[in-house]
């Protein structure tokens, strides 16, 4: 696979200038040279062959070829909302979640929730998808939703079918499925009593241990993917 390299503009055949921390990444830290074939994509679910036409310290100039469909979307569809994990395990949960094809994160407050989402939390973790999926082959970037309180997203209008609330002693197993489906994971110390009631909710378990957000997480789309 060609090195692949983000930009949020639409592209189409014909040449294109590539700028900012890309155009530096590929000048400066991959090294690419005139002559030499990269990927473009910009999550519209196409890949954009391109020859470099010339290399300057702020901007590449690229001769972009036809776009190329280059689905690689797991179906159905699969939300993951949840707590956050402390630190660095954040940083990796999101990697991985990209990397396994999971559709939308929903970052969740609840009423045991310990970390807090910053303001920047979408901007953060958004530019975090684009580096997993230029690693992975993804096309199309997993949608990083503004966090939410546990009252605001069960309200949502737009949630999938199939909703499960990852809590121990769930009573369904998590298996694979062929419906839309959303996830909700808790945080350290699980959902309240309350939390866990919600109408058209299905309580669900993956073993008889506790597990950590990020590994419940990883496990949940593991399971339904």
């Amino acid at each position: 696979m060609a090195d692949r390299f983000y930009t949020a503009d639409a592209l189409r055949p014909g040449e294109y200038q590539l700028t900012g921390p890309e155009a530096h990444h590929l000048h400066a830290v991959r090294r690419i040279d005139v002559g030499e074939r990269i990927t473009l994509f910009n999550g519209d679910g196409f890949e954009y062959p391109a020859e470099v036409l010339d290399v300057g310290k702020k901007s590449v100039a690229l001769l972009v070829a036809e776009a190329v469909a280059a689905s690689r979307e797991r179906t159905p569809p699969l939300w993951i909302a949840s707590a956050l994990p402390k630190g660095d395990r954040l940083d990796f949960l999101i990697e991985k979640l990209t990397e396994l094809g999971v559709t939308r994160f929903v970052p969740l407050v609840t009423d045991r929730s310990i970390v807090r989402p910053k303001a920047d939390v979408v901007e953060k973790y958004q530019r975090m998808v684009v580096e997993a999926s230029k690693q992975c082959g993804r096309n199309v970037l997993m949608t990083i939703d503004p966090p939410a309180s546990w009252a605001q997203f069960v309200r949502r209008i737009d949630l999938p079918p199939l909703r499960l609330i990852l809590h121990p002693g769930g009573s369904l197993a998590l298996s694979k499925t062929t419906e839309e489906a959303v996830v909700a994971i808790g945080p350290e110390g699980g959902f309240s009593e309350s939390e866990t009631a919600v109408p058209g909710w299905a309580v669900a378990r993956l073993g008889p241990t506790i597990l950590r957000i990020e590994t419940a997480a990883i496990a949940a789309a593991c399971s339904l993917l």
